[in-house]
């Protein structure tokens, strides 16, 4: 199994590229991606991104320099990194990450429409963490 969907391709490479903050990605089907570490960041699947259902996913901004500090495999389905904001629980599966780079235009535009429906600047650093008790950091 590939990842949580048998049909997705599975990596044949993959190399994080520190100075221009990419993650390139090669999938068994031929498509190759570079997927910028802070597109990754804002669309992390961990809960404190996308939190614990429709509506709760919380807005991520200051991320345009993130970096990635180490990149975990997770059996053979995934892999999770650590950013170098702190944020490490997200477990990026193979059909994530297709879905990311596939989908890179769309997922620009919808989270500036987000930024910009908020009133918020994509740079502004995340407010500090508060009495979020779910356990899921």
């Amino acid at each position: 199994m590939a990842g949580l969907d048998r049909n997705t391709p599975t990596p044949q490479s993959i190399t994080l590229h520190q100075q221009s903050r990419l993650l390139e990605i090669g999938f068994s089907d031929g498509s190759e991606y570079r997927i910028p570490f802070e597109l990754m960041r804002v669309y992390s699947p961990s809960a404190e991104v996308q939190g614990h259902g429709p509506g709760q996913e919380v807005l991520q901004t200051g991320k345009r320099e993130v970096d990635i500090v180490a990149l975990e495999p997770v059996g053979n389905y995934a892999v999770q990194p650590t950013f170098s904001d702190g944020h490490s629980s997200g477990i990026y599966s193979w059909d994530y990450l297709h879905f990311l780079g596939s989908k890179q235009a769309d997922l620009w535009a919808d989270y500036f429409s987000r930024l910009q429906a908020a009133g918020v600047d994509r740079d502004v650093p995340m407010p500090e963490k508060g009495g979020h008790a779910c356990g899921s950091h």
